[in-house]
């Protein structure tokens, strides 16, 4: 879709409610946001293209991926500018550590370069979002957290929050007494280091995400929000799995909760099919909002 198209349709109505702001009512807080990764095929055929289609589904806010001294091959202004033309924004930003794989844009080379080039395109958070096979020793989880307050300390001066994204590796057991993710969140300021929590990884683990709510609260500022099918745990559109997340809301205070992103690894359907699927469940669910 060219850009003129994309002006076209919108000023005939067609992505109007959404990217004017009247789909959400006057109770509505939060924009739909989305992790990229979700698109990842669309986003190397055609970046611009894929954003398009994901503000016509009434997306605002987004999360990215794959920061690499560039964005998705962009310039910082390059992509600014692909952001101002698809009316999206960036609340967030995933990298890995560098340990193992030392590339640009992990946490381990030239954070600082990094953290300008989010700073500026807006993003309020960064995320350490992985731990490579090869990185999950307990040699190297006990530097994890001298890093991340490294880290954090280098954002925060940019007014950008560092977090730590988990998947389910992290609950395992750590030593006799906590897991990974409990001896990251014991050995690091509450300050320095918040938690984006996946609540389809720490399901599929068999934790309670309202168990770590109390424990340490108000480290949670993220949440990823996808659902897990029933009997094989693969991904799902989000209200067509297991997953009670009107329960899980109604904790998003104790959390501490300010952004939250729809996510599917994987689909059994067109990608951009389940999103619409999702973004259904989560309009006809105002308390997601709320």
């Amino acid at each position: 879709m060219l850009r003129k198209d994309f002006i076209q349709l919108s000023s005939l109505g067609f992505l109007g409610l959404y990217s004017c702001g009247i789909f959400h009512s006057k109770t509505n807080k939060k924009p739909l946001a989305i992790q990229l990764y979700t698109i990842r095929d669309a986003i190397s055929y055609d970046l611009e293209k894929a954003l398009e289609k994901l503000a016509a589904l009434g997306f605002q806010d987004l999360e990215i991926y794959g920061y690499n001294g560039t964005f998705f091959g962009k310039s910082r202004t390059e992509f600014q500018s692909i952001l101002k033309n698809t009316g999206l924004k960036v609340i967030s930003s995933h990298h890995t550590t560098g340990i193992i794989h030392q590339e640009k844009g992990t946490l381990l080379n030239n954070w600082e370069k990094s953290v300008e080039d989010l700073q500026f395109i807006g993003s309020k958070y960064m995320v350490c979002s992985y731990l490579f096979d090869e990185e999950r020793t307990i040699e190297n989880y006990k530097k994890l957290p001298e890093l991340f307050e490294k880290c954090g300390e280098t954002t925060k001066k940019s007014g950008i929050q560092f977090a730590y994204h988990n998947h389910d590796f992290e609950f395992e057991k750590f030593n006799e007494n906590q897991n990974v993710y409990d001896f990251i969140l014991n050995q690091t300021s509450s300050d320095l280091v918040k938690m984006e929590l996946d609540l389809y990884w720490i399901s599929k683990a068999g934790l309670d995400p309202l168990l770590y709510f109390e424990k340490y609260p108000n480290r949670f500022p993220l949440w990823h929000v996808k659902d897990m099918k029933k009997d094989t745990k693969d991904f799902a559109e989000i209200g067509n799995g297991v997953i009670d997340f009107k329960r899980i809301f109604k904790a998003r205070e104790k959390a501490g909760l300010q952004h939250w992103f729809v996510e599917q690894d994987s689909s059994d359907k067109d990608i951009f099919e389940s999103i619409k699927i999702s973004r259904d469940y989560i309009q006809n669910n105002n308390f997601f909002f709320k």
